[in-house]
């Protein structure tokens, strides 16, 4: 039965950017593919709109439906089999959840995004970056086979075998060409502790060099880096943040998971709810150090929201690590992730209109050097 009670509808007329409001006019919560495709059927007999959402951790309204139905797949969240060296799951289990099946087995898929509470059929709709990307590629690049409900209401099993076009599609398709509702994902041996270690730099030209070094020697299993305030809370360092497996260390659990902490003691500040006017981008590796001298050093700490969580990643990765044809490449052996992952005051419209303003000049930066948008569609 469709949910209409006032705090689903409220909830499902948000999401993480806390930017776009569509009421919708009903919530749907199906627990199995057969519910979802039931659901979806009786939607579209009836001229109804709807949306499907994961963790509704998108930030430009994608996953609301003004007027509509909103499909949650919160409830799919089952592990069917699990292998050697693959697991096949239901799209709506956290990524979190899917470690605590597969990390007692001594695996786990090659690359995980930094936060691990989205769905998997969330972040395959986009594609999925990680710490471990300039090994392995992103998340879409290591699917072995995915189950789909088309547009047209069939329900097909799709891999690079198999239904190849529609495979391609699907993987970072955002949800345009079917809905995913099942995924079988690639595994790998994973080690029971890393060593991790972050270095801290204040000048960014020797940061880059040495992140691209790192990740060119191929010696780490993991390479990030950020921009986060320094000492004065006014400048920035950087940070260099590697892991490669090793005897003792960290429990790989906890260094996979290192947001929960930080997810605390945002909730707890009340930070976590606020706007987070987000921008995500590849810059091409030839203009990098510009782009991002250049914006950074016009950027402050405040522009960010740094003392609410906000900050800047920047990492790079070799551009033919990445196979998913929906994701748009630089034309060029390097690229940058450049993100600016913003918190906005809660009250403060002119401090929000300015970092929206701030994301749309620094995308046309990056399009008029050579790069590309990530998680748009």
């Amino acid at each position: 039965m469709p949910h209409t009670d006032e705090p689903s509808l409220r909830a499902a007329a948000d999401d993480w950017g806390h930017l776009v409001h569509h009421r919708p006019r009903a919530v749907a919560r199906p627990s199995t593919e057969e519910e979802v495709v039931a659901v979806l059927a009786d939607a579209e007999r009836r001229g109804l709109p709807f949306a499907v959402r994961g963790q509704g951790h998108n930030t430009t309204g994608a996953a609301q439906c003004g007027g509509g139905l909103v499909v949650e797949t919160g409830g799919l969240r089952a592990v069917h089999h699990l292998g050697a060296d693959s697991v096949t799951v239901d799209a709506g289990i956290r990524w979190s959840d899917l470690l605590r099946a597969t990390l007692p087995h001594g695996l786990a898929p090659p690359v995980l995004t930094d936060y691990l509470e989205l769905s998997v059929g969330g972040t395959l709709s986009v594609g999925g970056i990680g710490g471990a990307t300039h090994r392995h590629g992103l998340q879409t690049d290591n699917v072995l086979s995915l189950r789909v409900r088309t547009p047209g209401g069939e329900v097909r099993d799709c891999s690079a075998e198999q239904d190849a076009e529609l495979f391609d599609a699907v993987r970072a398709g955002h949800g345009r060409h079917g809905l995913i509702l099942r995924a079988t994902l690639r595994l790998v041996p994973a080690p029971r502790r890393v060593r991790h270690v972050q270095h801290a730099y204040t000048d960014l030209a020797e940061f880059l060099a040495d992140q691209r070094e790192l990740v060119a020697s191929g010696e780490y299993d993991h390479v990030e880096g950020m921009a986060v305030p320094g000492e004065d809370g006014t400048s920035w360092q950087y940070l260099l943040d590697t892991a490669v497996r090793a005897p003792e260390g960290e429990d790989y659990f906890e260094f996979l998971d290192a947001m929960a902490p930080q997810e605390a003691r945002l909730r707890a500040s009340g930070a976590w709810s606020h706007p987070h006017p987000w921008t995500n981008t590849f810059l091409p590796d030839s203009a990098a150090d510009e782009v991002i001298t250049e914006t950074t050093t016009a950027l402050s700490p405040d522009d960010v929201g740094a003392a609410d969580g906000g900050l800047v990643l920047l990492y790079p990765f070799p551009t033919s690590v990445v196979a998913t044809p929906g994701v748009r490449m630089p034309a060029e052996p390097v690229a940058f992730l450049f993100a600016l992952l913003r918190t906005a005051p809660a009250d403060d419209p002119a401090a929000l209109a300015r970092m929206l303003d701030g994301n749309r000049r620094l995308r046309e930066r990056v399009l008029a050097a050579g790069g590309t948008p990530y998680l748009e569609p």
